[in-house]
């Protein structure tokens, strides 16, 4: 009986889980992600070209230092969790609608249907790959472009708010009001009394991958010290918002485009970009809730710069995922 071959993706899971087991270099464990970037979403040369380099110019980025990581998870516990395994994720409409794998189109269920959709979201934490780990220590820079360099874009705010609560609403800036903190108040006061989750209604334990803990030795956010101890993308299937996207709670935080002004929205093809807006919770909320993560709720300006400032924020739970503008 001839030996069973392997897909590209279910190759992709055991090389992660590998390189975790061999306890690779960080250089070693991103090669691993290339090849799984490469194969999974058929990037060509010149991308993964662009992709290598913007990695090798931080030195930091990847999937966690390998030497004081420990993950909860490994990535075949998480196809084991999937009904189907890694083909339980595919969605052969959204793929049609948005051009890629585990792309989920961003509309209005009220008042569109999803062929409506101008815009589609990972469903995914980067790589967007389903069960592996999400990519963290990236700046906001290197994060719009690495998007940039796939074929995507950084997402704005409220796209990533629309994803998580199930319904993509228009812009919401309050771009008159002058100030960061005046326009997170007014927005977090206009969405308050309607916050929700990706999962439903109410907060809740042990619905997303948020029950992890940081390293013993992470007193504040250095990268030999603080182990990026995640779980490999889209193991809580509870975990997902009623537009198919995952891991918007717990995990990675995410960056995203907070536009100033209208010349600033990615959405309306800026380059220029606004500021940083972290999203999300990251991977240890079951244990501490250290601030809101309802699906709506913007943060406070912290570690705040412009996106494409050289000196954007990066640390060992903090990642992305991109957008996609479509015809």
């Amino acid at each position: 009986m001839k030996p069973r071959r392997l897909s590209l993706v279910a190759a992709g899971f055991l090389f992660s889980l590998a390189s975790v087991m061999n306890g690779e270099t960080l250089q070693e464990a991103n090669e691993t992600l290339f090849s799984q970037l490469a194969n999974v979403h058929r990037l060509t040369s010149a991308q993964m070209q662009e992709v290598r380099a913007i990695f090798q110019r931080s030195g930091y980025i990847g999937q966690g230092n390998p030497r004081i990581t420990k993950h909860p998870m490994t990535p075949q516990d998480c196809q084991a969790r999937v009904p189907g395994g890694a083909s339980g994720y595919e969605n052969a409409q959204n793929r049609r609608i948005c051009g890629d794998r585990y792309m989920a189109p961003l509309y209005d269920p009220r008042r569109e249907k999803p062929s409506d959709a101008k815009v589609c979201i990972d469903q995914f934490e980067f790589p967007n790959i389903p069960c592996t780990y999400p990519v963290v220590w990236v700046k906001a820079r290197e994060a719009a472009e690495i998007c940039a360099a796939v074929g995507k874009r950084l997402c704005d705010a409220h796209e990533w708010e629309g994803a998580c609560a199930g319904a993509l609403e228009p812009p919401d800036y309050r771009f008159g009001l002058g100030s960061v903190a005046a326009m997170q108040k007014a927005h977090n006061a206009q969405y308050g009394a309607s916050k929700n989750w990706a999962y439903g209604n109410a907060y809740q334990r042990g619905i997303c991958a948020a029950a992890s803990q940081k390293s013993a030795s992470c007193g504040g956010g250095g990268f030999n010290s603080c182990g990026s101890n995640t779980y490999p993308t889209g193991s809580f299937p509870g975990c997902k918002s009623p537009l198919g996207v995952y891991d918007q709670h717990g995990n990675a935080a995410e960056h995203m485009n907070l536009p100033l002004s209208p010349d600033q929205m990615a959405s309306a093809g800026s380059r220029t970009l606004g500021v940083t807006e972290m999203k999300g919770s990251w991977f240890i909320f079951d244990r501490y809730y250290a601030h809101p993560d309802w699906c709506r709720w913007r943060a406070p300006y912290w570690h705040g710069t412009r996106v494409m400032s050289p000196s954007s924020h990066a640390n060992y739970h903090l990642g992305f995922r991109c957008c996609k503008t479509i015809d």
